[in-house]
């Protein structure tokens, strides 16, 4: 009888064990999620490039494409929100990185209005839209030929926010550390 216990605890325990494996398996999986939606993820032709789209946006007219980036300027219109956004690399989620990089800028337009105080200059942005071709406009004295979105979905990323204490101080106790070398220890022991 004691056998059949001791099995049944070993049982329960590796069920509990699996259980708790499983379970962080599937918060993995959700935690990974792309932030675009699977319905317009699906129609997004992964084999267009930044770079080809900018050289020859008519070529790929219709076409459906993901980009990131970050907002150089919104305009509201009679027809929607334009976004002028610098391009940047995205991860696996969809998230712009290396923000200091770019090979170009696009506009992309919204049907509805997007608040210019929120999507204003800086922040990042994921979008999955329709080519329509290009537009020139002029970038300083040039004439720029941006590729031209029509927007489907877009996520705005949230803004990074700067630290809000002092530098980082590698000791693990420093700021409990209350030991007698404490008066030397803190960098601030002339004030004390």
């Amino acid at each position: 009888m004691t056998i059949d216990n001791n099995l049944q605890y070993q049982n329960t325990r590796y069920d509990g064990i699996m259980g708790i494996v499983i379970g962080g398996l599937l918060l993995a999986l959700v935690g990974c999620a792309h932030i675009i939606s699977k319905d317009i993820l699906k129609d997004v032709d992964r084999e267009i490039g930044f770079e080809e789209l900018r050289k020859d946006p008519g070529k790929y007219q219709g076409k459906t494409v993901l980009l990131g980036g970050v907002i150089v300027k919104t305009e509201n219109k009679n027809d929607g929100t334009l976004l002028e956004i610098y391009q940047t690399e995205i991860n696996n989620y969809g998230e712009p990185i290396d923000t200091d990089i770019s090979k170009g800028r696009f506009l992309a337009m919204y049907k509805e209005f997007l608040d210019s105080e929120i999507y204003r200059k800086g922040r990042k942005v994921s979008i999955v839209g329709v080519v329509h071709g290009g537009e020139v406009k002029k970038l300083g004295e040039i004439d720029y030929n941006y590729p031209y979105l029509t927007i489907k979905e877009i996520h705005l990323w949230k803004e990074e926010q700067p630290r809000e204490f002092g530098p980082y101080h590698h000791e693990f106790w420093y700021p409990f550390y209350r030991g007698p070398l404490y008066r030397w220890y803190t960098p601030y022991w002339l004030y004390q």
